[in-house]
């Protein structure tokens, strides 16, 4: 939501000074056009650390000669106009909040200069960095390129001239040291460092190709002796491009304060787009590319296209989630028991399951409740719900009675297994997640023995981790690898407990994998032994194959599968507790 970053210049010029005064070490990204910009200004990674919730996001946005030029299909030496680079600068300063920081090249000479200054800090920029290579530049990535230092007298000269005409005290000037880039001696780098700070600049960057970061370790203590005896405290920034395997803490505690990831999302965008590209022409067809592609509708929601529809709608999303209860089975358990009755209709402490159900979904604001009905379907009452009736659901599965609510599914749904029970929490907690398909799955199954005769739906996590070396652990990671109810439970991280929640986008792609399985395959398949049983554990897994990502909420507890009398009375204990 676009409109929600809105931010003047004055109010966004001093954010990176004011963060830098109170402490923190700067994370930076690249951004090349509006979109990526959005990307960096809101992406956010969610955990928790030592039982706190942690949250990890950039705190500024860089803008980068190289990647602006590569997005306009440029090489990186100069050769964009720098009015060219404002309008990439202003597209995205109008969809962000977050503090900019621009990549200034050579900054020209020291009249070109003096204007760019002037027009970033009116812009709401809040810095510019400038290295000392003589115009035009080349990049300093690329091996075996010549790179031409500027004498650093004269640089000296163009930060003064630069500081002389901003206006305010938040914006900064940094220049950048390319010594070691020119295969220079560090004494080099360090005698640069002292003529740019006496010349009145607000910090020094300095780059390297190295792989190693040793000598970025090595200046960080030179510079602090140079502060020292000038006695100045001036920001010291890095961008560990080649040298990315040491982390952003280690860097922090040499004395970097901005850490700069300068090229990451135009690299990665390119990379995909090649693949994207190829596998259309490899298959003749787009629909293979798929997994590989966000859906429009993301895009759309990203840079704002669905913002009024969503404002419209906002009251009725948060009561209005179609919810389908899949009950059309005969249980093979409970026939003499309910003498004809479907499992819906169990009693349990005085209320049916399936009064208990439109109970806790009623409490959580969930009022379109639709029960897809089969055996004993004259049996099946209650207030509140809507029953579609599955006639062939003898020769099908529980995934057929599911599809038979698809009209219900368009917009985005919740499922839930008729034989469920489950506290209030877990349905608050699923009408907050944003995931596009999310299952809820049950983390204490690895402490239970199996009971025979008791069909489970297992999961294994794609990213686990031995529990003793995980100190954070982030919501993001809740991915499933596998699902299926012959899954060995000792490689099993979860269980499934038969609720899931489907965004617009998650259910067009189940749709679409559905229809798509039904049309083309016969036989057995994924865990099945006919495509006609195929059941829902079988489709996800198949989603799954496809390069889908189905997420998972973790629960521990708070649930109950109702398979036996056992189970009944578990229940019956618990509701009169």
């Amino acid at each position: 939501m676009t409109l929600l970053n809105n931010t003047l210049p004055e109010q966004r010029r001093g954010k990176l000074k004011a963060l830098l005064e109170k402490g923190h070490t700067v994370r930076v990204l690249e951004a090349h056009n509006g979109l990526s910009g959005i990307i960096a200004n809101n992406i956010q990674v969610k955990g928790e650390s030592e039982g706190k919730p942690l949250i990890r996001e950039f705190d500024a946005l860089w803008e980068s000669s190289l990647t602006d030029s590569a997005s306009k299909g440029h090489p990186d030496i100069e050769v964009v106009t720098f009015d060219s680079r404002l309008q990439s600068i202003n597209e995205i300063l109008a969809v962000t909040n977050k503090p900019m920081i621009v990549d200034g090249d050579t900054g020209g000479d020291a009249n070109a200069f003096e204007y760019t200054v002037s027009k970033l800090e009116r812009a709401g920029v809040s810095a510019v960095i400038i290295e000392d290579k003589v115009f035009p530049k080349r990049n300093s990535l690329e091996p075996g390129v010549q790179q031409n230092l500027e004498d650093p007298e004269v640089f000296a000269q163009k930060i003064r001239r630069g500081k002389s005409v901003q206006k305010s005290d938040e914006f900064m000037i940094i220049a950048r040291l390319e010594s070691l880039i020119a295969g220079k001696p560090m004494e080099d780098a360090v005698n640069r460092a002292i003529i740019y700070l006496r010349a009145g600049v607000d910090g020094i960057m300095i780059h390297s190709k190295s792989k190693s970061a040793d000598e970025i370790f090595e200046f960080a203590q030179h510079y602090k002796d140079i502060c020292k005896q000038l006695n100045l405290n001036k920001t010291l920034v890095c961008v560990p491009t080649t040298y990315n395997q040491t982390t952003e803490d280690e860097l922090s505690a040499a004395g970097f304060r901005i850490i700069i990831h300068a090229n990451h999302l135009l690299r990665s965008a390119y990379k995909a787009m090649m693949e994207t590209a190829k596998t259309i022409l490899r298959n003749q067809r787009s629909f293979e590319a798929d997994p590989l592609c966000s859906t429009v509708r993301e895009i759309f929601k990203t840079v704002g296209f669905l913002d009024v529809k969503e404002k419209d709608q906002e009251n009725e999303q948060t009561t209005n989630v179609p919810v389908i209860i899949p009950a059309a089975g005969e249980d093979p358990v409970f026939k003499e028991t309910l003498y004809g009755k479907p499992k819906a209709m169990l009693e349990i402490s005085g209320k049916t399951l399936l009064e208990h159900q439109i109970q806790t979904l009623n409490n959580g604001n969930l009022a379109d409740i639709t029960v897809i009905a089969g055996y004993g379907r004259d049996q099946i009452k209650a207030e509140g719900v809507s029953i579609l009736e599955n006639p062939d659901f003898k020769n099908g599965s529980m995934l057929n009675s599911l599809f038979i609510g698809k009209e219900k599914m368009r917009n985005g749904f919740i499922m839930l297994y008729s034989d469920i029970l489950m506290e209030d929490a877990i349905i608050k907690e699923l009408m907050g997640r944003q995931e596009d398909i999310i299952l809820v799955a049950d983390n204490s199954t690895q402490y239970h023995e199996p009971q025979e005769g008791n069909i489970l739906d297992f999961i294994i996590c794609k990213h686990q981790s031995k529990p003793a070396r995980r100190e954070i652990r982030f919501a993001s990671e809740n991915v499933v690898a596998k699902i299926g109810s012959k899954i060995n439970p000792e490689t099993a991280s979860h269980e499934f407990i038969g609720l899931a929640r489907f965004s617009k986008t998650g259910a067009e792609q189940l749709i679409e994998t559905y229809n798509d399985v039904v049309k083309n395959y016969k036989g057995q398949f994924q865990e099945s032994k006919d495509i006609s049983r195929l059941n829902f554990t079988d489709l996800i897994q198949e989603m799954i194959d496809r390069g889908f990502v189905v997420n998972f909420m973790e629960i521990h507890k708070g649930w109950l599968e109702i398979h036996n009398a056992e189970h009944i009375a578990l229940a019956e204990k618990s509701f009169s507790a």
